[in-house]
């Protein structure tokens, strides 16, 4: 039977991952993190598409039906090429009933907007790859053009946030020196656009220095007017109602509650960092994607 694939290039997806499993307990899932060549936001295009398709290929031989690109890096600079280019040439070569597919999590993101903005005034914390990529932008004006979409438009403005990731990594995110880091994005956004009451954090990282976001808004922004929005719950129930509108994936996957942990990197080192973002103990294997 089949298993829901759930990759990052570190450690982040693995916050989507506990937020999917909560919602979706019952199903056998495979984590892959690619931690020895993390961070991919710095990397080019084609280093990326490249690192993303190997992961997904391995995850695919693994007997994974459906693969969550659980980065918001690989969402925006590989997925669609992904979809576009290697889906139908993978999907050719297997039988009707063994088809597979590869999702993201920047689409369930921004669906959430319209009902949770007042007036259009979005921001989004990234990574400097996945700010440059402008994927949140371009995935907002598509809903814009939308029948349903609210009477105003976006006004988007992106802040890149290049530190964020390696404090969390480090551990450090908790501690006090992380506050400054957090002022210096927040400010820097609000400063380009003060009217923001909208905020997507768009890494998959960013929920753990979430509590520090939110003491900051409750200093900074003392009105209320800030809504977060954090990706973890919406990307597992975009993927509830995918299974339930897509029973040809749902029938194939089995359902032993179990989960695999796999790395590129020691398995020892990416056990004991994992429990930062899992808050339980995990075992995990190293395993080797192509060069």
């Amino acid at each position: 039977m089949a298993k829901i694939g759930v990759f990052d290039s570190g450690y982040g997806g693995l916050t989507i991952l506990r937020a999917i499993r909560e919602v979706l307990p019952d199903y056998d899932y495979i984590y892959l993190g690619d931690n020895a060549r993390a961070p991919y936001g710095t990397h080019s295009f084609d280093v990326i598409y490249r690192y993303t398709l190997q992961a997904v290929r391995f995850l695919l031989e693994q007997d994974c039906t459906l693969v969550i690109l659980a980065c918001n890096t690989a969402s925006a600079k590989a997925l669609r090429t992904i979809q576009q280019k290697d889906l139908p040439l993978i999907n050719a070569r297997r039988p009707e009933n063994q088809k597979v597919n590869v999702l993201g999590v920047i689409r369930p993101t921004v669906e959430a907007v319209p009902a949770m903005t007042k007036n259009g005034h979005v921001g989004i914390l990234a990574t400097p790859a996945t700010v440059s990529s402008e994927s949140y932008v371009l995935e907002l004006q598509k809903i814009c053009q939308q029948p349903s979409a609210r009477a105003h438009s976006f006004s988007i403005t992106q802040q890149p946030c290049p530190l964020w990731v390696p404090l969390i990594e480090a551990g450090e995110h908790t501690k006090p020196g992380a506050d400054y880091f957090v002022d210096s994005y927040l400010r820097s956004l609000l400063d380009k656009d003060p009217l923001i009451d909208t905020l997507i954090l768009g890494c998959t990282h960013y929920p753990l220095i979430k509590g520090k976001i939110d003491a900051w808004m409750a200093r900074e922004k003392k009105d209320g007017t800030l809504s977060v929005i954090s990706q973890g719950a919406l990307v597992a129930d975009s993927l509830a109602d995918y299974l339930s509108r897509h029973p040809e994936y749902r029938n194939r996957l089995s359902m032993n509650a179990s989960c695999r942990f796999l790395t590129t990197e020691n398995a020892d080192r990416f056990s004991q960092s994992a429990s930062i973002f899992l808050a339980e103990p995990i075992e995990a294997q190293q395993v080797i994607l192509g060069s």
